[in-house]
């Protein structure tokens, strides 16, 4: 398990700005910086980071977090894996490496590397039959010797002489099992590759993690599989990796079109012959990672070169569960003659293989035509079967929004009833369990209040409804004021509502970044009456912070108290705001915050006067609320006179 203190040591260590401006370009406004969300498709930055208090926030799809919740959108990671990602980049041991049964990851990359070395130098320099098989398989496909120390392709002699390398280097058993480079056998310690020339496979930077290994012909041995991987270790995860994706993140970008392949020797070949932006899955089926490891990219083409087979139908009918996953379009391209790439480009040259991309299909496209032209369509029950295999391939889709575009041309296809199709559809199984589901976003704020009006104070305009993390404070076990907060549970909200939800999150995000001005309205911020309950809690937990607390650190604490903190503080726009002096911001953040309250206190009072049964404080609550309502006028007038009206 990840430790609190080395969580905070890999936090302090990352440069978040420089982090993120390896794939989104920024621009400084203020203490922020801007750009365009790497998280969606935009043309107006409305993505920010801020530094001193390490968080991000996207406006245009609401979503936000700190460094580690940024890295687990970007490279598609699990929280602890995120951690690890940038304590490896920040050559940070954690404790749990130190502590950990099992060998440090850092061990497994220096195991993996030194491998990669050891297969590079027995496929260049390695004597006898073997290692010459394995040169010749390359040279007919084409790869001489440039092209083998530009991939750093190897071969694999088996016999031990890979552990016995490793040993010599002072690697041990358990750090080789561990990074799948050998295995036990009998009580022996035996290459897990052998006999195989080597693909090695790397990290975005660069940094060999796994092995794909195909048999040599001349050594095709019975019941052996053809290509071997490296197993999920702790250094590889396969369904989260494509293979040369170091190499062609920079063509991606370029472009905003990605290729993927189905084979380690296209890729290289398509590399070879200029496109850069070829990559392939590593002995897995194409998973929604794999195309938001794309996005990453900002791809906005994403072509499948499958083969024309079965396979490659079956292929092309899983990667249809994505259509409404991705902001990319996900095209087609089956080559003619049944040819891979790397034999279209023998026989037909580059420029052949461009007119073939540049005239890529829809995805849908291809798998309609190959699905129905398999069938008698001339008979009505043949139709009903061509409709249950069909509603099977769209299963997947059932609740999305491109159901009906594809029910509707199902149906002419078939000359049914739309409606009956789409009652096909959403009664089918889906074959496989879909390997994410879309996360569940929050509204966003609008770009900016708006100048309130004298009688209603700032307009904030934050949600339609109550967010999807909305939590009404009577919810929280020992929580809230003396009388139960609104009724309210998440769903519509009224605007009083929606804009106290606001404010108090302006006032949060507020004290993440100027903690000590904050702490001189302490006395009117205990007067609050939250409407989630989680802010009360995270308020005071950053204003219990010792004085001089840097952002981070009063960031940190609410944290503690509330794990979403995070993304919840991330989101604050006013602080931003380059007309007004930070006096009143702070001025207006408090009075809005305050304003909302004393409405919401006064709603409270209402509907305990209203209740059948008489109040023995009846008086003393209508007094309250008339000094309230007294409170609200001026408030509502202090808000306006910021704006000027």
């Amino acid at each position: 398990m990840i430790s609190d203190e080395d969580k905070e040591r890999v936090r302090q260590a990352t440069d978040f700005v420089q982090l993120v401006a390896e794939t989104v370009e920024l621009r400084q406004r203020g203490q922020d910086f801007w750009g365009c969300c790497p998280f969606h498709g935009e043309k107006t930055p409305s993505f920010k980071v801020n530094p001193s208090t390490g968080l991000w926030h996207c406006f245009g799809c609401g979503e936000g977090g700190d460094v580690f919740s940024y890295v687990q959108r970007r490279e598609n990671l699990e929280f602890t894996d995120a951690v690890r990602y940038l304590a490896d980049r920040a050559g940070i041991e954690l404790s749990e490496e130190r502590t950990s049964r099992g060998p440090r990851r850092s061990r497994l990359m220096e195991a993996l590397e030194e491998a990669e070395s050891f297969y590079h130098l027995m496929l260049m320099r390695g004597r006898g039959s073997d290692s010459a098989a394995a040169r010749s398989y390359f040279a007919g496909r084409g790869f001489g010797s440039d092209v083998c120390r530009r991939w750093r392709l190897g071969y694999a002699p088996g016999h031990g002489a890979l552990v016995a390398h490793l040993r010599e280097k002072g690697f041990t058993p358990a750090e080789l099992v561990a990074a799948d480079l050998a295995q036990e056998r009998s009580g022996r310690l035996q290459d897990r590759f052998w006999g195989r020339v080597m693909f090695p496979i790397h990290d975005e930077r660069g940094r060999a993690i796994a092995f794909g290994g195909r048999v040599l012909d001349a050594q095709k041995r019975e019941g052996v599989a053809k290509y071997v991987n490296t197993r999920d270790t702790a250094a590889f995860n396969k369904g989260k990796h494509l293979f040369a994706y170091d190499r062609a993140r920079d063509g991606m970008a370029a472009t905003g079109e990605a290729v993927v392949c189905e084979g380690y020797t296209d890729v290289i070949a398509m590399h070879e012959a200029g496109f850069t932006n070829a990559v392939a899955a590593l002995g897995t089926a194409f998973r929604l990672e794999h195309v938001r490891l794309m996005e990453r990219q900002r791809v906005s083409r994403i072509i499948c070169m499958f083969d024309g087979d079965a396979a490659g139908q079956r292929a092309a009918e899983r990667a249809v569960r994505y259509l409404d996953k991705t902001s990319a379009s996900l095209m087609c391209v089956v080559l003619p003659d049944g040819q891979d790439p790397m034999e279209f480009l023998a026989a037909h040259g580059a420029d052949a293989l461009r007119e073939q991309l540049a005239g890529a299909r829809p995805l849908m496209d291809f798998v309609f035509e190959k699905r129905l032209a398999s069938y008698d369509l001339s008979g009505p029950g043949r139709r009903v079967r061509a409709l249950e295999d069909m509603a099977s391939v769209l299963a997947p889709l059932k609740q999305s929004v491109l159901l009906d575009e594809y029910a509707t041309r199902l149906a002419d296809a078939l000359g049914m009833d739309v409606d009956e199709t789409k009652r096909a559809i959403r009664s089918a199984p889906v074959r496989e369990l879909d390997e994410e589901r879309p996360a569940r976003r929050t509204a966003a704020p609008s770009p900016a209040p708006a100048p309130p009006a004298a009688a209603e104070g700032p307009s904030y305009e934050a949600y339609d409804e109550a967010p999807a993390d909305y939590v009404p404070i009577d919810a929280l076990e020992g929580g809230g004021t003396a009388e139960p907060a609104l009724e309210v549970a998440p769903g519509p909200l009224s605007a009083d509502e929606r804009m106290q939800v606001a404010a108090e999150r302006e006032l949060l995000c507020a004290i993440a970044q100027r903690p000590d001005a904050l702490r001189g309205y302490g006395d009117r911020i205990a007067g609050l009456v939250w409407a989630d309950g989680r802010h009360e809690a995270m308020a005071w937990a950053m204003l219990s912070t010792p004085e001089g607390s840097t952002p981070a650190e009063v960031v940190a604490a609410a944290a503690v108290v509330v794990p979403e903190a995070p993304r919840i503080l991330s989101g604050g726009r006013v602080m931003g705001d380059d007309e007004l002096s930070d006096e009143r911001k702070l001025d207006f953040i408090v009075d809005s915050a305050e304003l909302y309250s004393c409405r919401r206190r006064i709603r409270q009072i209402r509907s305990r006067l209203r209740s059948a049964a008489p109040d023995p404080d009846s008086d003393a609550l209508f007094a309250e609320a008339t000094q309230l309502q007294r409170r609200v006028t001026e408030l509502a007038g202090r808000l306006s006179s910021v704006f000027g009206t």
